[in-house]
């Protein structure tokens, strides 16, 4: 199959690839773009491990080609931190053990912050539905809760 040109702002960046007009957006954010925080799941947008946010919302990134997102801004895990420094929620699930093996947290990431940003100070119930398309094998969520809390209590 013959790829084409495709161009997504990621992370505050244009950019313009060939692409398999068939690959997702998560395939072509692991493996056109290198950006590996996304990570590949159950690629039926039931774990929500693809998680990132196309103008802020919670996108399924295994079940979204990117020519259906145009110009949209696409945030991957790397675009949470600043530079150097981590963003509020990255900061406060280190610090409650939020993310144990790691695996759903960049979805998590993604989630809480659509959810903070939308709800500054959020209750658990809207956190519980919020992140209830996240699964976490590990443990249950109440480290996560908790961190997101954190976060919401600090300045952004």
């Amino acid at each position: 199959m013959t790829k084409s040109l495709i161009t997504l702002r990621v992370n505050g960046e244009l950019h313009t690839l060939a692409a398999e007009p068939h690959h997702t957006l998560l395939e072509v954010l692991r493996e056109e773009l290198g950006l590996t925080g996304t990570k590949h799941g159950c690629e039926l947008g039931e774990c929500g491990a693809c998680t990132v946010l196309v103008d802020g919302r919670q996108v399924l990134s295994c079940l979204v080609l990117p020519q259906q997102i145009g110009l949209a801004e696409v945030t991957t895990v790397e675009g949470l931190a600043n530079g150097p420094e981590l963003h509020p929620l990255q900061i406060a699930f280190a610090e409650e053990g939020a993310a144990q093996c790691g695996y759903c947290t960049p979805g998590m990431l993604l989630s809480a912050k659509a959810l903070l940003d939308a709800h500054p100070h959020p209750t658990r119930e809207q956190m519980a539905d919020t992140i209830s398309g996240n699964l976490c094998r590990c443990t249950g969520y109440t480290s996560i809760y908790e961190a997101i809390e954190k976060a919401a209590a600090k300045p952004t």
